[in-house]
């Protein structure tokens, strides 16, 4: 398999048409499961180097395969192809084109592939609105914007399914993870029959190197049955992998899969990538004790961010900004406190936030109304986020949290205890508890990074790889914390009625949120309080 580039504008080329080739064990295993039923033809909607065509060759002799068809959008994916040992006579069947959009006149008895893995951000907003329009002709209902381009070309492999017939996927995990998850997967499970998923260790993952959590799909057009093999492979041994695979998923799995019969409504409520989740009623959700926003979005942090030098250079004064950290790399502690600050400082990095209201222009210092001509004359009122803003340069607001979560990362202590009082970007989301007493905070924290309530993180959260979760703010405030950790801390469900009235208390304080043009952190409201 070839070694990918981990930036640079050939790795950013892969991004841009979502291919990633697939290793030979893991195609072959594929095709194997396809080709089980004793089917004559193969079809792969994303032929890409040719992985799945090579895997069939290679069975052709057992398996009488007399026929290749597939579907390719980039011709130089089929030179490549051919580099790889495919004939012209395996390439006859394959169309030029867009596999969402053409018709084929006829369905296949297996298709297997690995679709391009093209993130929601990258798609055009025509080609978006002409996959909602076919997701509600196709199932009935409009996908979330956020569904990738692997999504519709597994439901458009579905139509093309004999009856019978069978299919291979290999997909990011978040086609079972994302907030269109469940009815998606309510509605293939109605009208198909999961055969098996089988996702991967992030030490044995097929795609080193690239940022997904990989995940097999097999699925035959026959009706439903109420159970499927699930199996995680643990450890890289191919061969062991592909015996297992092509006797059908049997229990008595090597030692390199952990594999188990699973109940298909429960996989789908759980989340076909991730293990068996049966306590989720034995706990909390974090909501009961916070609320969660995302930190500020700026929408051009080159512009907004700054270093304390850069700062002082233009002549720009505190009052005019408030402190904040941006990268999660900037806070590898489990506490954020004033000597993270001063480490930064010297590191050089930007912790400087431009924090403008609704201050008119010309009533600003003239240092700062030239600082914003330079930004108006490089189109940053234009800008799809700050565009939205009345005047483009004011900035979001948020209060102190309490405690930070990162929103995208690997480490094991995720929540991060906010004793400096400073505001966070998008890098992290925002908790705030609805108890405003210091030590209640500390508390939660301190439960929150239990390993018991880290465990469930991947329940909530999308996975990608090297086993990296991406939290939304709302699915985070789903996050149980077990009721063994509830009473390890003391913690107790607060009452309903005390929420609200804490929420009214918070709302009525908004008008004294700020100090110095500063916001008001936890510990100030406590005092006033």
């Amino acid at each position: 398999m070839k070694t990918l580039p981990a930036n640079g504008p050939i790795r950013e080329a892969l991004r841009e048409k979502g291919q990633f080739w697939t290793p030979d064990w893991v195609a072959d295993a594929m095709v194997s499961y396809v080709l089980a039923t004793g089917a004559k033809s193969l079809f792969d909607p994303a032929v890409g180097a040719g992985a799945f065509f090579s895997a069939a060759r290679r069975m052709k002799k057992g398996l009488q395969l007399t026929d290749l068809h597939g579907s390719e959008l980039h011709e130089t994916a089929l030179i490549e192809a051919r580099q790889n040992g495919l004939t012209e006579n395996d390439l006859v069947d394959v169309v030029l084109g867009d596999f969402l959009e053409r018709r084929f006149g006829r369905k296949f008895p297996a298709i297997v592939a690995n679709p391009p893995y093209i993130r929601h951000h990258r798609l055009s907003l025509e080609l978006k609105e002409r996959l909602r329009r076919y997701a509600i002709k196709r199932i009935g209902f409009a996908l979330d914007g956020r569904a990738g381009l692997h999504i519709y070309f597994l439901l458009r492999a579905l139509e093309l399914l004999e009856a019978g017939g069978r299919l291979a996927f290999i997909v990011p995990a978040d086609i079972c993870e994302g907030i269109f998850a469940r009815p998606l997967w309510n509605w293939i499970i109605t009208h198909y029959r999961l055969d098996a998923a089988i996702n991967f260790a992030a030490e044995a993952t097929p795609f080193p190197g690239v940022d997904t959590n990989p995940l097999i799909l097999c699925l035959s057009h026959n009706p439903p049955q109420t159970h499927f093999t699930w199996a995680r492979v643990l450890k890289s041994a191919p061969d062991e992998f592909n015996k297992w695979f092509a006797n059908g998923f049997p229990q008595s799995a090597p030692d390199n899969v952990a594999c188990i019969r699973r109940e298909v409504s429960e996989a789908v409520a759980t989340g076909l990538s991730r293990p068996p989740f049966s306590t989720q009623a034995d706990g909390c959700r974090l909501g009961d004790f916070a609320r969660v926003m995302r930190g500020i979005a700026t929408g051009d942090n080159d512009f907004f961010l700054f270093t304390n030098e850069r700062r002082k250079e233009l002549g720009l004064e505190k009052r005019w900004f408030v402190r904040v950290v941006g990268r999660t790399r900037d806070c590898p502690h489990s506490i954020l406190d004033k000597r993270v600050l001063e480490e930064l400082d010297d590191k050089r990095r930007p912790t400087w936030l431009l924090n403008l209201d609704a201050t008119p222009m010309d009533s600003l210092p003239i240092t700062l109304r030239d600082y914003l001509k330079e930004g108006e004359q490089i189109g940053l009122p234009t800008r799809p986020l700050i565009s939205t803003r009345k005047p483009w340069f004011k900035t979001e607001q948020r209060e102190v949290p309490p405690i930070l979560f990162s929103y995208l990362g690997r480490r094991n202590s995720r929540f991060i205890l906010n004793t400096a009082g400073i505001l966070p970007l998008t890098g992290f989301l925002c908790v705030y508890p609805h108890s405003h007493d210091v030590r209640d905070a500390e508390l939660l924290w301190r439960a929150l990074n239990h390993p018991a309530t880290l465990e469930h993180l991947r329940f909530v959260g999308k996975s990608y790889g090297d086993d990296a979760i991406k939290v939304e703010p709302r699915s985070l405030e789903e996050l149980i914390i077990p009721n063994l950790v509830l009473g390890e801390f003391d913690l107790k469900k607060p009452d309903v009625h005390k929420q609200l009235a804490l929420l009214e208390k918070t709302k009525a304080a908004k008008s004294s949120h700020r100090q110095n043009g500063e916001p008001v952190s936890y510990r100030q409201r406590k005092k006033r309080n």
